[in-house]
């Protein structure tokens, strides 16, 4: 119990309640015995008359009044060890998944480099699922019956100490071969919890590409990662419970000899005129009774052992370190500064980015262009603090945004990225995301500023239709403009664009560029784009290769300067007249 609440990662409350639900447990498995003392009091009375006595009808009466006061006890105790049990358990894996999302929001990006969605979505569903079960099934139960088992043994000790070491004379013997066992448990533990993993990933790809799959005549029988995955995780299964299935079975024969054992001693004390018949009938009643906890025990030690797999794995989740910081600095100037800075995606890695300076104006536009993975996308991020630099500082008004807390950075910042992002919600909650604290009005407002009003007059409930996941049933450019409306009514004094026009159509380019216009309005404003024609009234250009900064000025003077820029916007302009046509 000392280090309980640390290896299932429980809150003080949860742990708690977990207390409690042992404690009723425990009265559970005592109220469960008051039947048997009944019922030898009732055998006592019916072998009366093989004695020579007459038996108290009163007496059975009373019995009788017993017993049924017994089953109001016993589904009283059995009310309470529910409540006490499940409810509780099922608020703790609540409260355990709500504090893991909370840890994966605080996470750096860098973290997600090296986990896998379906992983986390693991974490989330099916190791709390485990948890919840440990906490409902099983710790529960094996420490009630710990507890009710030795009370019993000590007990019956009283009567008979020969009878009561012949019941559990086995049980030693039972527990260590599920204890030696236990190393082979935990390996095909691992082994059927990574074959699981396997299967979530594949699935996860399986959908996410169902559109090339079938293009490809890929599906069904012809994927053959996941039908491998699939055939794996049944190998794994049937291999663990096979494996799991001959030690459970082996400790419950072993253990289950005892009744034998206590058969044979009970005659053998019988036959020496040392105990009488109805100590003999009590010893038997109650050793089929007390050996169904303790095979309960049994068959619970191999959840417990799978459990550790999947705690260890969540327990690594929630001391990854998050990203911290001050929440009471206020920025008053916007001015953006990158001071010899260095950063790698990986610490094995060579700098991705090495001793860069930058300067980006207040209240002006700095677009940053280059060929792909020339670090656009890095700066703009190490702008947000998704990654924390290596070496160097970035400032935001003097202020190193590495010392502030990632939410109280990201009040200032608005976003605007060429992958949207939408909820299985309705348009106004996904537009009411920028600022929950809006009025209907001002989400309006905002959408109408963002040149959403003209859809979302023609959708069947207006603001209040469910658009489907990740916005399914709307356009690319429908979808971008709700996200213009997020950042507008959000009214942030910094806005990121990360290609937000790069793969539209020009009547959709045009809507979102007039709901551009408005948002950046008077806002630090950092734009990447590949089509260089949409920044070229921007205040400074950066250009980017291999991480470093070949080029800057405004499009006049860079075009001037005949470098990598002109290269790449000549490019640009003899490409717009290419059509596809036959050879």
């Amino acid at each position: 119990m000392l280090n309980l609440k640390e290896r299932l990662m429980l809150t003080d409350d949860n742990y708690r309640d977990l207390k409690g639900a042992i404690r009723a447990c425990t009265i559970t498995n005592f109220t469960l015995f008051l039947p048997f003392m009944v019922l030898i009091q009732v055998f006592n009375e019916l072998l009366k008359p093989l004695l020579g006595e007459e038996i108290s009808w009163q007496k059975m009466w009373v019995l009788f009044g017993v017993g049924v006061l017994s089953a109001a006890i016993i589904y009283a105790a059995n009310k309470n060890d529910y409540k006490k049990t499940f409810v509780t358990s099922y608020m703790a894996s609540e409260n355990n998944r709500t504090r893991i999302a909370e840890h994966i929001r605080k996470l750096p990006m860098s973290f997600f480099n090296t986990k896998d969605l379906s992983e986390l979505t693991t974490n989330i569903m099916g190791d709390c699922t485990t948890t919840e079960h440990v906490l409902s099934h099983i710790v529960p139960q094996l420490m009630a019956n710990a507890y009710s088992i030795t009370f019993i043994c000590l007990s019956l000790a009283l009567f008979n100490w020969r009878l009561a070491l012949a019941i559990f004379a086995t049980m030693p013997i039972a527990f260590l071969i599920v204890y030696l066992s236990r190393k082979i448990q935990l390996s095909l533990a691992e082994k059927h919890v990574k074959a699981k993993l396997d299967v979530s990933d594949q699935v996860q790809e399986y959908l996410e590409g169902i559109k090339v799959i079938k293009s490809l005549c890929l599906d069904g029988e012809n994927f053959e990662k996941l039908n491998k995955a699939l055939k794996k995780m049944k190998q794994m299964s049937i291999q663990m419970e096979f494996i799991f299935g001959i030690f459970i079975t082996g400790a419950q024969i072993v253990l289950q000899s005892g009744i034998g054992i206590t058969v044979f001693v009970g005659t053998l004390l019988i036959t020496k005129g040392e105990i009488d018949l109805v100590t003999m009938l009590m010893f038997m009643v109650i050793v089929v009774r007390i050996y169904g906890p303790i095979l309960t025990e049994l068959t619970l030690l191999p959840e417990l052992l799978y459990m550790q797999t999947s705690n260890e794995r969540m327990r690594t989740l929630m001391t990854t370190g998050t990203m911290e910081g001050k929440a009471d600095v206020a920025l008053k100037h916007f001015d953006i500064v990158f001071e010899d800075v260095s950063f790698r995606y990986n610490k094995e890695a060579n700098p991705f980015i090495e001793h860069l300076n930058l300067n980006i104006m207040p209240n002006a536009i700095t677009a940053l262009v280059g060929a792909s993975g020339s670090g656009k996308s890095t700066l703009s991020r190490l702008i947000a603090r998704f990654w924390d630099v290596d070496e160097g500082r970035v400032t935001i008004g003097g202020v190193d945004v590495k010392t502030l807390d990632p939410e109280h950075l990201m009040s200032y910042m608005s976003f605007v990225f060429q992958d949207v992002v939408l909820f299985n919600d309705t348009v106004y909650n996904n537009i009411r995301i920028g600022n929950m604290n809006a009025t209907r009005e001002e989400v309006v407002e905002a959408a109408r500023a963002a040149c959403c009003e003209s859809f979302i007059e023609r959708l069947p409930e207006g603001y209040d239709t469910v658009i489907g996941e990740n916005g399914s049933t709307l356009s690319g450019g429908e979808r971008q403009r709700i996200s213009i409306a997020r950042a507008l009514l959000k009214d942030a004094p910094i806005i990121l664009l990360d290609e937000a026009t790069a793969s539209l159509d020009p009547e959709n380019e045009i809507l979102i560029q007039q709901a551009i216009s408005r948002l950046i309005d008077g806002k630090t404003v950092i734009v990447i784009a590949h089509r260089l024609r949409t920044i070229s009234g921007a205040d400074s250009i950066i250009v980017l290769e291999n991480g470093k900064i070949a080029e800057k000025g405004n499009h006049e003077s860079l075009i001037r300067k005949q470098g990598i820029y002109h290269k790449l916007y000549k490019i640009q302009s003899e490409s717009l007249g290419w059509s596809v046509k036959n050879a």
